[in-house]
């Protein structure tokens, strides 16, 4: 699928395209599926979402955001496939009950957001989180609800032409949480029950 455009600019720029890469493979949205999104700033996830999803529901809590998700979305109308439900407000106001993957772009209210996810069985969860700190919380909270399968910690570089040769420009590092709320039949987080999930694997 060839690169989304993202004419509209937030002021927070948006998932950078290799982490958003990253982002897709773990929600491994359906045809069928519904998608929401906490956060969607510049509509970059929503958009790549919209591409593979049945439905979207993308919720952002500032409404210059939002707009720009919007029109963003437009300048990519040719590629959508869903049915798309843009959401002024904060989670978890607002979020689905029938979401089948859900991801969290920030850290806001995310041990609620977390709350209703289990509650209403969210089968793929994906938060990227890019302080330490919050990384350690987000990971204690996703483990107390049992709905930790992995966390991943990655780094992209990209090069630029100094003195003749290639050198790299490091961007900040991302924490990556993946869950599931999806009970198996003893009660657990499928990947967690069995003693094979967490960030050691």
């Amino acid at each position: 699928m060839p690169p989304i455009a993202l004419p509209h600019d937030a002021k927070a720029g948006p998932t950078k395209s290799e982490v958003r890469a990253v982002v897709q493979s773990k929600l491994a949205l359906e045809a069928d599926d519904h998608f929401a999104e906490v956060g969607s700033c510049t509509g970059a996830v929503t958009i790549e979402a919209a591409q593979r999803a049945d439905r979207v529901t993308a919720l952002e809590r500032k409404a210059e955001r939002l707009e720009t998700t919007e029109q963003n979305l437009a300048a990519n109308a040719e590629t959508i496939r869903a049915d798309v439900d843009l959401r002024n407000t904060e989670a978890p106001e607002g979020l689905p009950a029938d979401a089948d993957a859900l991801f969290l772009g920030g850290s806001r209210n995310f041990e609620a957001v977390l709350d209703h996810a289990v509650e209403t069985g969210v089968d793929r969860i994906v938060m990227n989180v890019s302080r330490l700190e919050v990384a350690g919380q987000a990971t204690e909270a996703f483990r107390e609800r049992d709905i930790l399968e992995e966390v991943v910690q990655f780094q992209v570089s990209h090069g630029y032409e100094l003195a003749g040769a290639t050198s790299f420009d490091s961007q900040n590092p991302v924490y990556m949480l993946v869950g599931s709320a999806t009970n198996d039949a003893d009660g657990g987080a499928t990947g967690a029950a069995d003693g094979s999930g967490g960030e050691d694997r």
